[in-house]
């Protein structure tokens, strides 16, 4: 069989980390069988429908790798693949399976449909259509439609038996048809599909030959099974996945914390970290092995590897994924990832904060992500932020984080309060004794290694009669203004003896004097 699976959101939201699961699920089956993966616009529900949501899905897409076969602006044999375009088709195969007896005119107004409603719930009964007119005589049909009386087209849902499928994780499953969803609306009063109709006869034109969707969808499968009959199709082989859940058990939401692409991206994950994570949400590959890049992914891929159980959302477990995914970059890679926080967050002076980079000319120019800027590094903002490279790459979580760890460099730090600079086993008097103390090794540490500065700094410590840890924090707190830096030789280094020393003596002179 000639693999050929599709994506197939409705874009009235941003990408849902559950809907990115799904494609990247689709996307590694047909990469592993030499397959097709389709990306295909649901569009039926205009009242929900925005163009900046259609935008949203080929950029995440694009930003994540998930580069598709067909659809989409890139077009294809089966094109149009957005619905909104393909509405006098879905109309021709309603009017087939009327023709065929498998499908009938309603012509029941709201008021009577509201009616039913309010009796049902009432009476206690399942909510649903009674089929009222599905026994009028064709007569009775031909009156109505010549009157120009307002219609839909529902599906006759068999009254009787079972219909069952098999399903690639889940086995087979059976459904009494008398618990299908009675009689559905395929074709809208106003001529729009509804989503059933509309779904059925895309994946059967596509040639779609495995649908891989959330198990949410199980229950309109055995209705889908019934309308693939209704034409006399061939219906796709089906593989419901496991929900992605919070750690509280409930569908993961905001409520427990980033839900959305758009999110992780703008709070600083790679999408090496994003892509391998949510590829094992519900899924193994080699034993022993976390991580993968997309390639191997898609070779190692395998169906039967999906597990049936939901899979639960781990925030700490794709933070530590984030992690090693930026240790693993060389300086000029995450440079490259860094910078645009850097450069946006202006801690650059004018030239991160100028209309050059405002919101507006971001807009302008299409910028849309936190990852994106309009400005070009200087040469000595490169140089100095290289040197910064292998100081801060250690302590990232997220690359959000690497504006606050180089501050320090572009900006002279506020003095901390003189509680903050005093170690616990040290007094005001001997940490100013010590801090100036070290001024005369931090003027020779300039082309050593950090093991060779360490030997001077343990020396110093050892004149001074204090731990080497309280020697180095208050150097830590004059110098970067912070306890949480990047490591100090390191950062002396960067910015300069010379520097380091004057930020020594405003510590000196404005909180020990």
């Amino acid at each position: 069989m000639n693999v050929r699976v599709r994506y197939a959101p409705s874009p009235t939201g941003m990408q849902h980390i559950g809907g990115v699961r799904t494609a990247l699920f689709n996307y590694l089956y047909a990469r592993s069988t030499g397959g097709k993966f389709i990306l295909r616009i649901e569009d039926t529900d205009q009242t929900r429908y925005a163009p900046e949501f259609e935008q949203n899905l080929y950029d995440t897409l694009s930003w994540l790798g998930l580069d598709w076969d067909e659809g989409g602006p890139r077009g294809g044999e089966y094109e149009p693949y957005v619905q909104s375009k393909r509405f006098e088709l879905y109309k021709k195969y309603a009017l087939e399976l009327v023709e065929k007896g498998q499908a009938y005119y309603c012509f029941c107004d709201e008021e009577r449909m509201e009616t039913l409603r309010k009796a049902q719930t009432v009476n206690k009964m399942a909510l649903g259509y009674d089929r009222h007119c599905r026994s009028l005589s064709g007569d009775e049909v031909r009156e109505n439609l010549a009157a120009g009386k307002p219609h839909v087209i529902r599906l006759a849902v068999p009254l009787e038996g079972s219909t069952r499928f098999h399903d690639e994780l889940l086995g087979d499953i059976e459904w009494k048809n008398e618990d299908v969803s009675p009689d559905p609306v395929l074709l809208k009063s106003d001529g729009f599909p509804t989503y059933h109709l509309a779904n059925v006869v895309d994946d059967h034109l596509m040639k779609v030959s495995h649908v891989m969707r959330a198990q949410e969808w199980i229950p309109s499968t055995p209705l889908h099974v019934i309308m693939y009959k209704s034409f006399g199709w061939d219906y796709p082989d089906y593989c419901h996945l496991p929900m992605v859940m919070g750690e509280d058990g409930q569908k993961l939401s905001k409520r427990h914390g980033a839900t959305s692409c758009n999110e992780f991206r703008n709070n600083g994950y790679l999408k090496d970290a994003l892509i391998n994570y949510v590829a094992m949400l519900g899924c193994s590959y080699e034993d022993g092995r976390d991580m993968y890049a997309l390639e191997e992914l898609g070779q190692l891929f395998r169906m039967e590897k999906i597990n049936k159980a939901p899979a639960v959302f781990d925030y700490k477990k794709l933070e530590w994924f984030n992690g090693q995914y930026m240790r693993l970059k060389s300086d000029g890679e995450l440079f490259s990832l860094v910078w645009p926080f850097i450069a946006n967050s202006g801690i650059l002076g004018a030239c991160g904060a100028g209309e050059a980079n405002s919101p507006e000319a971001r807009a302008a120019a299409g910028l849309r992500f936190a990852d994106q800027t309009l400005l070009e590094p200087t040469a000595a903002q490169r140089e100095t932020l290289m040197g910064a490279m292998p100081l801060i790459r250690e302590r990232l979580h997220f690359l959000t984080d690497a504006p606050l760890m180089v501050n320090f460099i572009f900006n002279e730090p506020a003095v901390p309060p003189v509680e903050e600079i005093v170690p616990k086993r040290l007094d005001a008097a001997k940490t100013a004794e010590v801090l100036a103390a070290a001024k005369d090794v931090i003027a020779k540490i300039g082309s050593l290694s950090e093991e060779e500065a360490d030997v001077l700094f343990r020396a110093k410590a050892e004149e001074l009669g204090v731990k080497l840890g309280d020697l180095m924090m208050p150097i830590r707190m004059a110098v970067t203004g912070s306890r949480v830096s990047p490591p100090l030789v390191g950062s002396i280094q960067v910015i300069g003896a010379e520097k380091a020393n004057r930020r020594i003596d405003r510590a000196l002179a404005e909180r020990f004097a």
